[in-house]
């Protein structure tokens, strides 16, 4: 009856992964405007499934780990060796100087 070795169960997975994140570290992206989020999220669906389309179920969930070391690099390690929290992304001032934005979270420092 049900199965895990098709493309639904990899779309399920990326869905379930992608809205934890937004729960988790939504916080980060706050500056974005929503439709750029859900293009980010589509992409990344898309990536994953067209990698195990292409390449295999197991490159896919490679790529999976591979982008869940990434995101614990950079929100344990890099972001609080900057001087942010890398779960509250606070001082915010601080994080937004990091990107390159302005205290509203805008492109270009006034």
């Amino acid at each position: 009856m049900w199965s895990t070795d098709t493309y639904w169960f990899d779309v399920a997975t990326v869905t379930t992964l992608l809205m934890l994140g937004h729960l988790s570290f939504g916080r980060f992206s706050e500056h974005q405007p929503r439709w750029r989020r859900l293009v980010k999220s589509v992409v990344g669906i898309v990536l994953i499934v067209g990698t195990a389309a292409l390449f295999g179920r197991i490159w896919s969930w490679a790529l999976i780990a591979a982008i869940g070391v990434a995101l614990v690099v950079v929100h344990g390690w890099w972001l609080p060796r900057h001087g942010v929290n890398g779960w509250t992304a606070e001082p915010r001032e601080r994080y937004y100087e990091l990107l390159g934005l302005d205290s509203r979270g805008r492109r270009g420092k006034q």
